[in-house]
């Protein structure tokens, strides 16, 4: 299978030497689960598009500093495609501000939360069981690394939610059988999410990067969540 990387930003260049970009993280992500996976890149900040969706069997979009409100004109473009995605009914995978662009785009809303920085492991509550969501578990714990949060579901079309949380009670969506997307970063691993609070200490509240210094010692379900993507995209 190929899947189109719609890349929205750039791991720090500092950082990249140790952890690499995000489609090496989202390559690497997939190595034991799917290793026949082929991947190919579109920096949609330059505006780089497939030709044709068919060009790529699904899509997934990555992660970005950027708020999708910020009325940037690549952002506007790429909620367009999102939407072409949408008409043609092709499988799409939106993380982190791909979750929040995917809900944009279906006409929902997404603000700065008050509820502030979600950093560090996460735990939700799996709310709705999809078929595809094998091996079945009753929580998701992933890393995050955001401040926006979606805050309004799209009215006229049914967006299912199937984790959650107090803190982010949208934290997993899906719509129909090809739109999936999640708050939190199934690609990060524990020692990238350590960094990125340290370098972010002038900005987080200390009691924040406490609580999200103190989370990664939670176990991860970023290979179960992984399996669900592959399961998802062969429905």
């Amino acid at each position: 299978m190929k899947i189109g990387i719609l890349q929205c930003d750039h791991v720090r260049d500092e950082l990249q030497p140790q952890f690499g970009d995000y489609p090496h993280m989202i390559a690497a992500l997939f190595s034991k689960v799917a290793p026949d996976y082929q991947f190919k890149v579109f920096h949609v900040q330059r505006f780089e598009y497939p030709k044709k969706l068919d060009e790529c069997d699904a899509y997934m979009t990555t992660g970005s500093r950027h708020s999708v409100y910020d009325g940037a004109a690549w952002i506007e473009h790429l909620e367009a495609f999102v939407i072409r995605l949408d008409q043609a009914k092709k499988p799409y995978v939106g993380i982190c501000f791909g979750h929040q662009i995917m809900i944009k785009a279906l006409g929902g809303e997404v603000r700065k939360s008050d509820k502030g920085w979600g950093i560090g492991v996460s735990i939700n509550q799996v709310t709705h069981q999809k078929p595809w969501m094998e091996p079945a578990q009753p929580t998701l714990n992933l890393i995050d690394s955001h401040q926006d949060q979606v805050v309004t579901l799209p009215q006229h079309v049914k967006v299912d939610v199937l984790a959650g949380s107090t803190f982010c009670p949208y934290y997993m969506l899906a719509y129909g059988n090809h739109f999936l997307s999640v708050q939190g970063h199934p690609e990060f691993n524990k020692d990238y999410s350590s960094t990125l609070i340290d370098i972010r200490r002038n900005i987080i509240p200390a009691d924040r990067v406490r609580e999200g210094k103190a989370s990664l010692t939670a176990a991860l379900d970023d290979q179960l969540f992984a399996r669900w993507i592959v399961n998802f995209y062969n429905t």
